[in-house]
């Protein structure tokens, strides 16, 4: 069974028995940070972050290898009359892409994990915008949850990768077992603050 098929038929469970997707909660605490601009939702899933991030005065691209999730999408934000541009692409193939250097302000990845995606995400990111990701990494007290350690990071991962940026927010759930970073691409006039909030939950 192919990815897309597998997702296809996880969101038309998923879209059967919801209301609405939700956004991730720690992104929704960092609504001070949000005054809007253009973001890119990658690994979209149903929009949840997208939808949120739209009522944020934000214009999204939002990217899923699924054409279910996708429909989905597109639907809610002519509902709702949301500036969401929703598309479907399989980010393994980078190529396709198509996005280009210094031209969003935000972006976010949440539960999906692909390294080669890392280099794209900062020059995609203008100077000063924000780069927001939460997904699986291997905790010292998760249980297995189904996830390969291929797709999960390892402990402080994101905080190492990102270390020339401005962190403003670096946590490790252990027993959730997610990692989660928020950080700001410094202007080349700028000194990089390092880490100004590490906070790490039982």
């Amino acid at each position: 069974m192919s990815d897309r098929i597998k997702w296809n038929l996880k969101y038309k469970v998923r879209i059967m028995l919801m209301k609405e997707p939700t956004a991730n909660s720690r992104l929704k605490e960092l609504s001070t940070y949000l005054t809007g601009g253009k973001a890119l939702d990658l690994a979209c899933g149903l929009g949840g972050n997208s939808l949120f991030l739209a009522r944020m005065n934000y214009h999204i691209e939002a990217i899923d290898i699924s054409d279910v999730a996708i429909d989905y999408i597109r639907e809610q934000a002519k509902a709702h009359h949301l500036s969401i541009h929703p598309k479907v692409c399989d980010l393994t193939e980078l190529n396709k892409l198509d996005l280009h250097r210094n031209t969003f302000d935000l972006v976010v990845i949440t539960n999906y994990l692909d390294r080669r995606l890392f280099p794209i995400v900062k020059e995609i990111i203008k100077e000063n915008g924000y780069f927001f990701m939460e997904t699986f990494y291997q905790s010292p007290q998760e249980d297995n949850q189904g996830v390969s350690d291929q797709y999960k990071l390892k402990p402080k991962e994101l905080l190492d990768e990102f270390r020339d940026w401005q962190i403003l927010l670096y946590e490790e759930h252990k027993q959730e077992a997610k990692q989660t970073v928020f950080c700001q691409k410094p202007s080349t006039k700028m000194d990089v603050k390092k880490c100004q909030v590490h906070s790490e939950s039982e």
